[in-house]
């Protein structure tokens, strides 16, 4: 049986190391051009190149992410100032600042 760590393993090969009915039509004719749109994009995924690209691409993504929230939390007043924050206290914090800032425009 293969596991899920494996991911270079062939789409056509189900779980208990078979080649599904889908595949069996398939091997008959051999060759890209026979691959399913899914397939061709699951085979490019599990390439090293990819994952390592995505890897990078999603370093960048969480990086920004952490960057807006440290620019949102340096805008709202707690006290002592430099207390740390989860995310979601940052959001709730926010939403109740705002709330606030609503009010004290309209009096």
């Amino acid at each position: 049986m293969y596991s899920m760590a494996d991911s270079t393993l062939p789409d056509s090969v189900d779980g208990h190391g078979s080649l599904t009915k889908k595949s069996r039509e398939k091997s008959t004719v051999s060759g890209m051009a026979t691959l399913t749109r899914e397939e061709r994009r699951r085979r490019r995924r599990a390439t090293q190149k990819y994952r390592m690209a995505h890897a990078t691409r999603e370093r960048v993504r969480v990086e920004a992410f952490n960057v807006a929230f440290g620019e949102l939390r340096k805008l709202l007043p707690t006290i002592p100032p430099d207390k740390k924050l989860s995310k979601i206290e940052i959001l709730r914090l926010a939403i109740c600042y705002i709330m606030y800032l609503n009010q004290f425009l309209e009096t």
